[in-house]
């Protein structure tokens, strides 16, 4: 089953960056990915669940939030 995983992650320099693709990489069953540095956005598709992305970057020490809720977060105040 084809998942799409769209996270909010704080992209602030180019070595974050290299981490949350290698770490990216390593995940199983993925079909594409792609990070956003503008959006701070991560997203990843394939058979993979936002348990599995979330688990991978907090690895790299990265903290990572739904984009549902990144984005209702931004829009409240």
């Amino acid at each position: 089953m084809t998942n799409v995983v769209e996270m909010k992650v704080n992209l602030h320099c180019d070595e974050c960056i290299r981490k949350i693709l290698k770490a990216i990489k390593k995940i199983e069953d993925i079909e594409t990915y792609d990070v956003d540095t503008q959006l701070n956005k991560v997203t990843v598709t394939g058979n993979v669940t936002e348990e599995q992305v979330i688990r991978v970057l907090q690895k790299v020490r990265k903290t990572a939030v739904k984009w549902d809720q990144a984005n209702q977060t931004l829009f409240a105040n």
